[in-house]
């Protein structure tokens, strides 16, 4: 039995792999892809660096802060041909009140095209504030559900006073419940405030750091991502790409990203499987081996009345296949029993990650576990099929 612990643990290993890769990929994606496969984001970021490094996005990372993107830049983009609705965009944190309660809270300055160009921006009561609002600089709220179940539970928030920052804002609309991103971003905990009331009221800034644009017409993507790259690299006077200070990026560009990233990933860990396969190969070779020798008389006796090397070749390459099939099988359902209890484990942590096993990655599995027997059954098989029958029969 020891002989098919390695099959048991690579087949187990292959089908772990294969579902918690396509599962972990299926989850991004559809997190990822939750805003629109349709959009393109222009964000800040530190010059010099690629694009798709951490000193992106805040701008932030080691301690630089991007102030060059402004709210007359994303306007400027806003106005190219394939360009639908679009919001611009700048965040915060800050302690919000309401009575005794005080919450630190993510704050989202947004300009008011937010609920057109967000599909998961949907109103649960009230409105969303007006580019009317924005520019007179109103003090006024959207919630998150979860902000809004926090303050004020099953009461209606609408017309509502909080507190940011020690200056008062009025509620005036709250949203549906969108959930998190990937457990890390949570959406219901997120208020809403007109973009420029957020920058001069709160944070002192005449800066944003992202820019969101659904796009017309997706054929024209790359087109479309070009022009706003040189329109931007024109605003900000810039000649050399590696001083952009901002970076344009679509959801179908970070697809790409993730599939390569995926693929690379589950190729490495495979290999890293198939090692337990190699290991369970040698055991089984060596059980083999030890079966060869412990019949050899039985090898004698078939030689002797006509069997030819092809059906004792056949014989034990047969049972070295059957003993890795069966390994296999064994190594199918552990896999299967350790997927679903990673699916269970992976939804109490506020991941619902569905981890499917396909028929193909079962393929794999068993395709692997024959071939391991296929390879290494054939030498002893191959050693038994080469006895002659006097040899083998002096022998026993």
């Amino acid at each position: 039995m020891l002989s098919l612990l390695g099959i048991v643990i690579g087949v187990a290993s292959v089908i772990l792999v294969l579902s918690f890769g396509s599962g972990v990929k299926n989850y991004v994606t559809t997190q990822v892809t939750v805003f629109g496969s349709d959009i393109i984001a222009i964000e800040v970021k530190v010059p010099k660096v690629s694009k798709t490094s951490s000193a992106n996005a805040t701008g932030q990372a080691g301690g630089t802060t991007i102030t060059t993107f402004k709210l007359e830049d994303a306007e400027r983009i806003a106005k190219m041909d394939n360009i639908g609705a679009w919001y611009a965009m700048t965040f915060s944190q800050h302690i919000s009140t309401f009575e005794e309660k005080k919450k630190q809270t993510m704050i989202l300055g947004v300009t008011a095209g937010v609920a057109e160009a967000d599909q998961q921006v949907i109103l649960e009561e009230g409105q969303m504030f007006s580019e009317e609002d924005d520019k007179s600089l109103k003090q006024v709220a959207v919630l998150g559900s979860g902000i809004k179940e926090y303050y004020f539970g099953d009461s209606s928030a609408i017309g509502q006073s909080i507190k940011i920052k020690g200056k008062t804002f009025k509620v005036v609309g709250t949203l549906k419940s969108r959930g998190t991103m990937m457990g890390i971003m949570n959406f219901d905990d997120l208020i809403y405030l007109p973009l420029e009331t957020a920058q001069k009221k709160l944070d002192g800034t005449d800066y944003i750091l992202e820019g969101i644009y659904k796009i017309r017409d997706m054929n024209k993507l790359d087109l479309t991502m070009a022009q706003a790259t040189d329109k931007m690299r024109e605003l900000h006077d810039i000649s050399n790409p590696d001083d952009d200070d901002f970076a344009v990026s679509s959801i179908v560009e970070v697809l790409e990203i993730l599939g390569t990233v995926f693929f690379a990933l589950n190729a490495l860990l495979l290999a890293l499987t198939s090692i337990s396969l190699v290991v369970g190969g040698v055991g089984i070779m060596n059980v083999m081996y030890v079966a060869v020798a412990e019949r050899t008389f039985e090898i004698g006796l078939k030689k002797s009345v006509g069997a030819r090397n092809s059906s004792i070749l056949g014989q034990f390459l047969f049972e070295a296949i059957f003993l890795t099939v069966l390994g296999g099988i064994i190594g199918l359902a552990a896999g299967f029993l350790v997927t679903k209890g990673g699916e269970i484990a992976a939804a109490s942590f506020g991941y619902p990650i569905e981890l499917t096993i396909t028929w193909w990655s079962v393929g794999i599995g068993a395709g692997f576990s024959a071939l391991v027997g296929i390879i290494f059954g054939y030498y002893p098989a191959r050693q038994a099929s080469f006895l002659t029958p006097t040899e083998a029969l002096r022998k026993e």
